[in-house]
C-alpha cells in the first residue's frame, strides 16, 4: 500500500511539474516585415520596437503570467515570400501575428493566416481592401486606411494650399493607387474644382525619379502629391531629385511617408515639404502620457532610439492584444479579435485607442511642414 501511495505522489509531483514547465512556456509572437532592401531599415525598427513592449509587457507579469517570445521574419517586401514567412510561424506554433509593411504583402498573407486559424494584425500596411473582411474576417489595422489619409490631404490642397493645378506622383501598387484614388475622391466630395497636371506612375523599387519629376514640373503643378512608401530609399530620392530639378509649387507627402529616417537621407532639400502623420513622441498628448514616456525610455535603453510612429503602432499592436488576452484569460483568436473590434483599450502609448466595428484604429492627424529637417507639427 506504501508503494502504492509513493508512486501516486511520485506520478502527482511529476505531473505537476510538467504543468509548471507548460506553463512556463513562452507565448509566441510572429512579426513579418521587411527587413532587408529598400525598407529594410524600417521593418528592423519595426521589430526592434515591438522587442521593446514584449520586454516591458513580461516585467509586468507577461500574458497570463507566460513571457512572450518574439519570432521575426523578413518579407522582402515580395508578396510570394511574406506567404512562405507566414507559413513558418504557423508551423513555429506562434499565437498572434504582427505584420504588414507594404499593402500587397498583407494582402497576399492575409487568407493564408487567416486559414490556419492565427490572429493577423496589420500594424502599418494602407489599402482599403485589408479591413474588407475577403482575406480576413477577424482583420484588425492600427495605422490609418488610405481613406482616413485622402481626406486629410485633399482638406489641405483644398482648404490650406487652395491649389487648383495638382500633380501626383504615385507607387504603382495597391497602396500607392488606392492612395491616390482616396485624395482625389475626397477632392470632388469636398467640391473642389481642380485640374490634375500629371500623373507618374512607379514600381516600389524605383530609385531614379529625374524623368517624371522633369515631366512633372513642365506641367507647373501648384502642388505635387508624393506617395512613396519606400521610405529608406525612393522617397528620400524623390525629395532630394525634386529639388535638384526645382520642381515648382508645394510638396505634400502622403500621410505617414515621411519619418525622420527620411529626413535625416533627404537632408535640407526636405524642408519645406508638407506631410501629416498621427504619431510624435514628443509633441503632445503624447508627451505627457506616462505610458509612452516608459515606452521611449525602453526604446533609447535597448536600442538606443526615438521611436517614430512605425515603430509606436507596432509597439502599440502587441500592446493591445496583450491587454485583451490578460483581460479575457485566453489566446483564442476569435475572441481576442471580437474584444479588439469595436472596442476601447486604456493606458496605452496611444493613449486611448479605440476601434471601430470593421477592426480599423481611430485616429487623429496631424499636419506639419519641415524646417530645418525638422517636423514642425501645426498646433
Amino acid at each position: 500500500m506504501k508503494i502504492a501511495r509513493s508512486m501516486a505522489a511520485a506520478a502527482a509531483f511529476a505531473f505537476a511539474a510538467l504543468a509548471g514547465v507548460a506553463q512556463a512556456q513562452p507565448v509566441k509572437v510572429g512579426t513579418i516585415f521587411p527587413l532587408s532592401g529598400g525598407a529594410g531599415p524600417q521593418g528592423q525598427h519595426l521589430v526592434q520596437s515591438i522587442e521593446a513592449m514584449a520586454a516591458l509587457i513580461n516585467e509586468s507579469g507577461g500574458v497570463m503570467g507566460r513571457k512572450i517570445e518574439i519570432v521575426a521574419r523578413d518579407d522582402e517586401s515580395t508578396p510570394a515570400v511574406g506567404v512562405s514567412r507566414a507559413n513558418e510561424l504557423i508551423s513555429a506554433g506562434v499565437s498572434v501575428i504582427i505584420e504588414g509593411w507594404n499593402s500587397p504583402v498583407t494582402l497576399a498573407m492575409q487568407p493564408v493566416i487567416s486559414r490556419a486559424g492565427v490572429l493577423d494584425i496589420t500594424a502599418i500596411s494602407k489599402a482599403d481592401p485589408i479591413l474588407s473582411g475577403e482575406g480576413n474576417p477577424l482583420a484588425v489595422r492600427l495605422n490609418s486606411s488610405n481613406s482616413q489619409d485622402g481626406a486629410v490631404i485633399a482638406a489641405y490642397i483644398a482648404n490650406r494650399a487652395k491649389a487648383k493645378r495638382v500633380a501626383f506622383m504615385t507607387q504603382n501598387d495597391a497602396y500607392g493607387n488606392g492612395a491616390q484614388a482616396s485624395i482625389e475622391g475626397e477632392l470632388k466630395k469636398l467640391g473642389h474644382a481642380y485640374e490634375k497636371v500629371a500623373e507618374e506612375k512607379f514600381p516600389f523599387t524605383q530609385a531614379d525619379f529625374r524623368v517624371a519629376i522633369t515631366n512633372v514640373r513642365a506641367a507647373n503643378p501648384e502642388v505635387t502629391v508624393f506617395i512613396n512608401a519606400s521610405e529608406g530609399l525612393g522617397m528620400p530620392a524623390m525629395i532630394r531629385q525634386a529639388r535638384q530639378a526645382r520642381l515648382g509649387g508645394q510638396v505634400v507627402a502622403a500621410v505617414g511617408t515621411i519619418a525622420p529616417s527620411v529626413i535625416a537621407v533627404a537632408g535640407e532639400a526636405a524642408n519645406g515639404v508638407v506631410g501629416a502623420d498621427i504619431y510624435f513622441p514628443d509633441v503632445e498628448p503624447f508627451a505627457s502620457n506616462p505610458v509612452n514616456q516608459r515606452y521611449i525610455a525602453k526604446m533609447q535603453q535597448m536600442h538606443k532610439t526615438t521611436p517614430d510612429k512605425f515603430m509606436a503602432l507596432g509597439a502599440a499592436a502587441l500592446q493591445v492584444w496583450a491587454q485583451a488576452a490578460n483581460e479575457l484569460k485566453t489566446l483564442d483568436r476569435e475572441a481576442i479579435a471580437k474584444r479588439i473590434r469595436g472596442g476601447s483599450f486604456k493606458d496605452t502609448i496611444l493613449g486611448e485607442m479605440n476601434f471601430a466595428p470593421n477592426g480599423q484604429l481611430a485616429t487623429r492627424h496631424y499636419i506639419f511642414t519641415i524646417k530645418d529637417r525638422q517636423m514642425a507639427v501645426e498646433k
